[in-house]
């Protein structure tokens, strides 16, 4: 087994998702309690059928999931009532070199407060959040206040 150090390991781990993929980006995803079992396909802009889900929109589905997580922690801690929040991913994949890269876009949609303190709480939150802590310095990620 290799372990991989780095300053953004937890200190503690506190749950632990398991997921399995056979068949690569032409396959099917599933948890181990499978509560996710989707079929897998490339997108037709990258030559497949798009008759299932992809890597990258799971992708998105977690990161906007954990971004409204990490938003509504920094506003309690600031005792901020946001009222409704949306955050919408965006994930490109494209060529990078020899291989391929991904790039992130979040847009959140926060109606019931000042664009000053909804900007505040947005750049708090990808400060906390564990998806933009690990994708950090490894892809861009651009916030956005719709």
């Amino acid at each position: 087994m290799t372990t991989e150090t780095t300053t953004n390991a937890p200190d503690k781990i506190l749950y632990t998702a398991i997921a399995t993929a056979e068949g690569g980006r032409d396959g099917k995803v599933y948890t181990d309690d499978h509560k996710v079992d989707v079929v897998v396909t490339p997108p037709k802009s990258m030559g497949g059928s798009g008759n299932g889900t992809n890597p990258e929109q799971l992708f998105a589905s977690g990161y906007a999931a954990c971004f409204g997580s990490a938003l509504a922690f920094v506003a309690r801690s600031k005792k901020v009532a946001t009222g409704p929040v949306q955050i919408r991913a965006e994930v490109g994949i494209g060529p990078k070199g020899a291989g391929f890269g991904l790039a992130v876009k979040l847009v959140a949609t926060i109606p019931d407060l000042d664009r000053e303190v909804a900007l505040g709480l947005l750049h708090a939150a990808h400060q906390v959040c564990p998806y933009s802590n690990a994708t950090r310095g490894n892809i861009p990620v651009t916030l956005e206040l719709a």
